[in-house]
């Protein structure tokens, strides 16, 4: 074994992870080795019981058994046609303006993000329904890949959140409240997106055409009708999941597996339920949670090294140390999560810094609900922020040739929206009731 200081096991331990990470391997191999390795050199053979503690805890976090139910009630609504049922009706109502179909796109987003909470979904669904009429109708290409990433990546947010049902038990928070505190920090968020798209096309008018009045043309009772039927069935989900959580009915895990069957009643009121859909959806959601939960046990497992080695004393004593009191303490977080979100998964990231920033937290004097919504606001970065940006990797993948978008439309596309997430998250913390307000008036 090797008798390390705190300081030099926090600098080994986080420069083992960086490498690590770095070498391209799947993120759950990467950090279970550094834990596995170092672990061992610094505790010898005393890290294995370490180890399996922690892993057999996680695993049997009853919380989470909410991840793959939501997993599969996204997956389910994917298959269901319900985004492009939600883009037609509201492509009547606002491809008239100009940027209509842009802001049409971050709607649809953000109510799609009320409904999945799998940001792989929310942003596949987008570009394939609403990309390619953006571009056939002459939008700049970077404005359109913008919308879409920012709008996909509000179901990392708005709940039902995977992330969320993630964060709440390492922080020993209600995934409820969570929820709940979400909600209008996420439209905050759709807001200024909108406002954004809105402005800039009103002073660069040749960046969204609006579309042609023959086109726009559509009877107000139609436009009544699509706008009805496509809205109420996702708004009936977000009731039966939110509404049943908020009301004190049942908790997340329950209120999961209601979603997951309402899914299959959306899927089959659409005409588009089969068995072959259920399974593909049952296999899609059995990867989607492996890889997670392999993330999951083997960044919780890495935390326990880390903490074990005395190291989160040593951020700890950073942070506090740093200047500027509480405020100062919370920006170095904010911009350490901002710079960890360009290299990690944020799912990893979520179980690495939680149990490390928790202590911190409670000795800042910062409400815990409140900061893990800020934590979470600030993810929604991580999702944009080049090399390890997610959300643009699921758009360049299911880009067709034809539409002639290339990396650096949408690399360029995301970056007005990541300032606009900054802006966001300052709003929340000039104004924390955004937050708080909702999981106040909750039914026990």
């Amino acid at each position: 074994m090797f008798e390390l200081s705190p300081e030099v096991a926090t600098i080994v331990l986080l420069g083992g992870l960086l490498v690590a990470v770095l070498t391209g391997y799947p993120i759950g191999i990467a950090v279970g080795t550094v834990a596995l390795v170092l672990g061992y050199l610094m505790f010898g053979s005393h890290v294995f019981d370490l180890l399996y503690g922690r892993l057999f805890s996680q695993i049997r976090n009853y919380y989470l058994l909410a991840i793959p139910l939501f997993i599969f009630m996204g997956i389910m609504l994917e298959t269901s046609g319900i985004a492009e049922r939600m883009y037609d009706a509201l492509y009547v109502w606002f491809g008239g303006f100009r940027g209509g179909l842009a802001i049409t796109t971050v709607l649809v987003g953000t109510v799609i993000a009320a409904c999945v909470g799998v940001v792989g979904a929310s942003v596949t669904m987008l570009a394939l329904v609403a990309l390619p009429p953006m571009i056939k109708r002459g939008y700049d290409k970077t404005l359109a890949c913008g919308s879409v990433c920012a709008g996909g990546t509000l179901g990392q947010l708005i709940p039902p959140s995977v992330l969320l049902v993630i964060y709440g038990p390492m922080a020993l928070v209600s995934v409820g409240k969570l929820f709940m505190g979400a909600v209008f920090p996420g439209l905050v968020l759709s807001f200024l997106y909108c406002i954004y798209i809105a402005v800039r096309c009103s002073i660069l008018p040749e960046l969204a055409p609006a579309v042609s009045t023959e086109e726009s043309k559509v009877p107000i009772s139609k436009k009544i009708t699509m706008v009805v039927t496509s809205m109420v069935p996702p708004v009936l989900l977000v009731l039966a999941v939110l509404g049943s959580i908020f009301f004190g009915i049942a908790p997340p895990t329950e209120a999961a597996a209601v979603g997951a069957f309402v899914a299959i009643l959306l899927s089959i009121a659409y005409r588009k339920f089969s068995w072959q859909n259920l399974r593909n959806a049952s296999l899609r959601t059995l990867n989607v949670t492996s890889m997670i939960y392999l993330i999951g046990a083997m960044s919780f497992a890495y935390t326990g090294v880390f903490l074990g080695a005395g190291a989160g004393k040593v951020v700890e004593g950073i942070i506090l140390a740093s200047p500027g009191g509480r405020w100062g303490a919370f920006a170095l977080i904010m911009f350490i999560l901002f710079v960890l979100g360009m290299f990690i998964d944020v799912i990893a990231i979520v179980f690495i810094m939680v149990p490390i920033l928790s202590p911190v937290v409670s000795a800042l004097g910062f409400n815990p609900l409140w900061f893990g919504i800020m934590f979470n606001v600030n993810l929604q970065m991580a999702f944009m922020t080049p090399p390890f940006a997610v959300t643009i990797f699921y758009l360049r993948g299911i880009l067709t040739p034809e539409l002639g978008v290339t990396m650096n439309d949408i690399i360029k596309g995301v970056i007005p929206f990541v300032a606009l997430i900054m802006v966001g998250l300052a709003i929340c913390v000039v104004f924390p009731e955004i937050a708080l307000w909702l999981p106040s008036i909750m039914i026990k």
